[in-house]
């Protein structure tokens, strides 16, 4: 069990993919039931209503200007990145950050990161299977994308890639994978994982994408 839990940061912006941030906040979220000490929130650019994609609308808990203390700051993905990619408080708020403090994405939310050139010489992914605009000429699939971004990224298909402090997540649904991963880089046992998997009524998918994980960190003992 990790000691003195872990605080999942989760960037929310003008149309973001809505299960890119809820899905790893839904796995906080029950595995809240084992361990009070988890917690999960949403920072903004502002402290106003963001409206998410399909006119979904959420209300952040903190602004940048709050500065939350944070083990790992969550970008999404979503139609909006591809303003996200040019805001240049987030890309301030992101270099503020301790160097403790995990940087983490969902989808097309590694495009931010790639910008900054965060992801240069290490491993990353992103979404892999394109929208209809996408698979049309001149569109292009987000981890094809990414590659432009970032010419020095070595491009992963796994759904999670763990390259350290920066920890990517591949399409949409693989936020849920990517709350699962920062548990356990938060410390907590397999069992509990598998047990918040089992609640979620997720365990068979849990049990089927847990290896499709590419690392760098050592094996946890």
């Amino acid at each position: 069990m990790a000691n003195g839990g872990f605080r999942l940061g989760i960037y929310v912006f003008k149309d973001v993919e809505i299960v890119d941030f809820a899905a790893p906040h839904g796995v906080f979220a029950v595995a809240r039931r084992f361990d009070p000490e988890l917690d999960a929130f949403l920072i903004a650019d502002a402290l106003r209503p963001v409206q998410a994609q399909a006119g979904f609308t959420v209300l952040p808990n903190y602004s940048f200007s709050d500065l939350p203390a944070m083990d790992a700051f969550l970008i999404p993905g979503g139609f909006g990145t591809r303003q996200e990619t040019h805001n240049g408080r987030l890309h301030e708020f992101v270099r503020s950050q301790p160097k403790a403090t995990l940087l983490t994405s969902v989808c097309t939310g590694s495009w931010i990161y790639a910008k900054m050139g965060l992801l240069d010489g290490i491993p990353a992914t992103s979404r892999k299977e394109p929208d209809l605009i996408e698979s049309r000429p001149p569109g292009k699939v987000p981890i094809d994308r990414l590659a432009v971004l970032a010419p020095t990224c070595r491009i992963s298909r796994a759904r999670v890639v763990d390259a350290g402090r920066i920890i990517t997540a591949g399409g949409i649904a693989s936020g849920m994978e990517l709350g699962f991963h920062l548990l356990r880089r938060a410390g907590y046992e397999e069992n509990l994982i598998s047990e918040v998997a089992r609640v979620m009524e997720y365990h068979d998918a849990y049990e089927l994408y847990k290896d499709d994980l590419e690392t760098t960190q050592p094996p946890q003992t």
